[in-house]
């Protein structure tokens, strides 16, 4: 076996490594840090769910494959929300499974407090948090 075979791992222990090096956080404690001016919510869900399923009030919506670009906080590409290293960003995706090795990649870029939500929207969904629906389309 060569050393790159020793390296390999399966999605399943990747995300077990990536999730004991977050704090992550429960859909009701994300809210309460988010509506008290603690937190942004990043919501990476594609448009398909977020047109059926709604959207969380206030989040910032950034498709999967800018996140990077608009929350470096030195990217020339950045939101206007990514406003400093030590941001507290809670991630989240639509079950809470590639929110985790997004807020892994935010942490590599300086974001030492980036996280995810448990469970994602569908949990927030779930506890009864505030979320635009879809309008109905005739």
């Amino acid at each position: 076996m060569s050393d790159s075979d020793n390296d390999r791992v399966g999605i399943d222990e990747l995300l077990e490594r990536v999730r004991s090096g977050l704090d992550r956080i429960e859909p009701r404690a994300a809210y309460e840090a988010y509506e008290t001016g603690q937190a942004l919510l990043v919501d990476t869900r594609y448009a398909a769910l977020r047109e059926r399923d709604g959207l969380i009030p206030g989040a910032l919506v950034v498709e999967r494959n800018e996140l990077e670009w608009r929350l470096d906080p030195l990217g020339s590409h950045r939101a206007p929300e990514a406003t400093g290293h030590d941001l507290l960003v809670v991630v989240l995706c639509n079950e809470g499974y590639a929110s985790s090795l997004a807020a892994e990649s935010l942490r590599r870029l300086g974001l030492n407090r980036a996280t995810d939500l448990i469970g994602g929207f569908q949990a927030w969904k779930a506890a009864g948090l505030p979320v635009l629906l879809p309008t109905t389309r005739g």
